[in-house]
This record gives C-alpha cells, sequence and structure tokens, in this order.
C-alpha cells in the first residue's frame, strides 16, 4: 500500500486486533497474567496500560522512520546484527507458534462450544486467515478494523452485567492465588504479558506506521489502542474476579460467564470470540509471510508461501492450545524483553526518534 492514508482510529483498532486472541478473548490471559493476584492485579493492568502506549508509539514511529516492511528493520535498528539476528528467529518463531495457537483454539471452540468438529473449526480459520493477508496490509487493517468495535462491545458488555449482578465485595475479597512457574509476580506478570504480545505485534506496528497518515496518527494510534487494549483488560479481570472461585479452572471462562447470562449471549460471544481469534492469526500470519518473503533465497511467490505456511500451521495445530498460554508465552516473554529494553535505549538514550 503505497498511500500513507492509514488514520488514528484505525491504526489504534489494529493494534487492539492484533494483541487479542484466543487466550485475551477467552480470558484465560487475564486469568493467568492479572485475576489470580487479586486486587493487585488491577495495578498490573494500569501498568500494561501504560506500557502499550509507549511501546506501540514507539514501534510505529520507527516503521515510519525506517519504512519498515517488517519485523526485521526494526529489531536490526534497535538490537544490532547480533541481537537482532537472534531476535528475528524468536518473533520469526512465535508468530508461527501464535497462528498455531489460534487455529487449534478455533478447533477447541468448534468442539467444546459449537459441538462441531474440531477439524472444521481449524480448516475455516485457515482459510480465512489466508484470504485475508492475500489482499495485503489494507485487506488486514480493514478485516481487523472490523472485528475490534464487537469485541470491545461484548467483553465490556457481558463484564458489565456480570459485576453489576455479583456483590461488588467479591472484587475486593478476591483472593491472591500468587505466582507459579513462569510467572512469580504481579508486576513481572504485567510486564511479560506486554512483552510476548509487542513480539506479535511489532510486524505489523512497524508497516502501519509506515503507512500512517502522519506522525500525529501514530501518537494518538498508539494512545487509544493502549487505552482501549486497558479497558478491555479491566472489564474482563473484574467479571473473572467476581466469579473466581467458579471460573479458576476453566479453560474458557468467559464463555462460562457468558452462559450464565443465556444460552443465546454464550452462542453470540463463540461466534465474536472466533472472529477475535481470527484477527491476531491475521496478525500473525502476515507477520510471518512478509518476513519469509524477505529472505533472498526464497524464490517462490507471496501467495504460495501463504498455502504452505497455512498448512504448516494447521498440522501444528493438531498438537493443542493450553499449554501454549501457559508456557509458551511467558517464555517468549521473557525473550521479549531484551526487545523492549533495546526499544527503549533507542528513544530515551539514543534519542533518535523526536
Amino acid at each position: 500500500m503505497k498511500d500513507k492514508r492509514i488514520p488514528a482510529a484505525k491504526a489504534a483498532a489494529t493494534y487492539i486486533g492484533v494483541v487479542v486472541g484466543a487466550g485475551f478473548a477467552t480470558g484465560q490471559e487475564m486469568l493467568q497474567f492479572f485475576t489470580r493476584f487479586g486486587p493487585l492485579g488491577i495495578l498490573g493492568i494500569a501498568v500494561s496500560t501504560v506500557l502499550f502506549t509507549l511501546f506501540g508509539f514507539i514501534i510505529m514511529d520507527l516503521g515510519r522512520k525506517l519504512n519498515a516492511r517488517s519485523h526485521l528493520e526494526i529489531i536490526r535498528y534497535t538490537g544490532g546484527s547480533f541481537l537482532g539476528f537472534f531476535m528475528d528467529l524468536l518473533i520469526s518463531f512465535f508468530l508461527f507458534g501464535s497462528l498455531t495457537a489460534m487455529i487449534a483454539g478455533t478447533g477447541a471452540l468448534f468442539k467444546e462450544q459449537l459441538n462441531l468438529p474440531s477439524l472444521a473449526g481449524n480448516l475455516l480459520m485457515c482459510i480465512l486467515t489466508a484470504v485475508t493477508v492475500m489482499n495485503g496490509l489494507r485487506g488486514v487493517v480493514n478485516s481487523i478494523s472490523l472485528v475490534v468495535p464487537l469485541l470491545l462491545i461484548s467483553v465490556i458488555g457481558i463484564s458489565l452485567y456480570s459485576v453489576f449482578t455479583s456483590p461488588l465485595s467479591l472484587i475486593l475479597d478476591h483472593t491472591s492465588s500468587g505466582g507459579d512457574g513462569l510467572i512469580t509476580g504481579w508486576f513481572l506478570s504485567s510486564f511479560l504479558y506486554v512483552s510476548y504480545n509487542t513480539l506479535i505485534s511489532v510486524s505489523i506496528l512497524g508497516p502501519l506506521g509506515m503507512n500512517a497518515k502522519n506522525r500525529r496518527a501514530i501518537k494518538y494510534g498508539a494512545l487509544l489502542g493502549g487505552l482501549g487494549l486497558g479497558l478491555a483488560s479491566l472489564m474482563i479481570h473484574l467479571a473473572l474476579a467476581v466469579n473466581y472461585s467458579e471460573v479458576t479452572h476453566l479453560e474458557v471462562p468467559m464463555i462460562y460467564i457468558a452462559g450464565r447470562i443465556s444460552p443465546v449471549v454464550r452462542l453470540i460471544y463463540a461466534v465474536i470470540l472466533i472472529c477475535e481469534i481470527y484477527t491476531t492469526a491475521v496478525g500473525s500470519l502476515y507477520g510471518f509471510v512478509s518476513r519469509v518473503e524477505g529472505i533472498k533465497k526464497v524464490r517462490v511467490g507471496e501467495k504460495s508461501i501463504i498455502l504452505v505456511s497455512t498448512s504448516a500451521a494447521l498440522l501444528a495445530s493438531q498438537l493443542g492450545f493450553s499449554n501454549l498460554v501457559r508456557y509458551l508465552y511467558p517464555l517468549v516473554g521473557y525473550g521479549g524483553a531484551v526487545f523492549l529494553l533495546s526499544l527503549l535505549y533507542v528513544k530515551f538514550r539514543r534519542n533518535r526518534l523526536i
């Protein structure tokens, strides 16, 4: 896309859409990274909101300055050739892993919530994602921009209903179950949450910054995107907090909360959930394909790369979904912390972005 006409609202919606996905919309990410820390989870969400805004702006502004076509230009600029090489591998790996998780998550939803074969869900997500990415960045931005309002409306609506129909004291009485495994505290948890999500979004945010209407659109796109992510996260957290004892061991806690309203709301949210998974799948595939296409030794066309990548992710998705949220995401978050620190160095130490 050669004309730089993406406004702030679309930039913000795209940012939100790339970050949200199966883990976010099911409530599993909020449960693992925030709600289990009790009221301190709200502080964690506040920290993540600030970080999403900050890093969203830095990445899009770098994308504008470097004319970034993928994440490669940005990580080489921030990390140099040596560190950039390893960050490139990590991001490329996680983009493919994220695509795989979204395909697997759709299959699980089809089986558990719609009573349909999981393979049907896998194939549907593969086809929708591949077709969208074949239409280029404009197709990615437009599709994500359409889905994000549904995400915000549904999440806020279900969460408000749940909070207002439950004793507010449950939010404060909700006790922390503490950290374990790879996540040991609320502040570290909020940083890791932003870290791995930034690794997903950099492959879209870089080109998005290059194609933004102007620098003002980048600033407000990052601000609105960060605030939107923070608001949606807070709403999910509150809904989970007032239902904590019932949802703490569930794979898809937000579906359970929607079902408490009515079976119809449960079904509607399941469909919206699939749409939200689709936004992250699209962003992940676009980023992965852009990177593979940039390898000089690759001599096949873009459509062939899309088809091969999607087919490989379909096969890998048969390994399952839930363990990715619990183990892979925090692990990649630790690796992504190096990237975030590099971004801060570029912004404040080298002071090359004005």
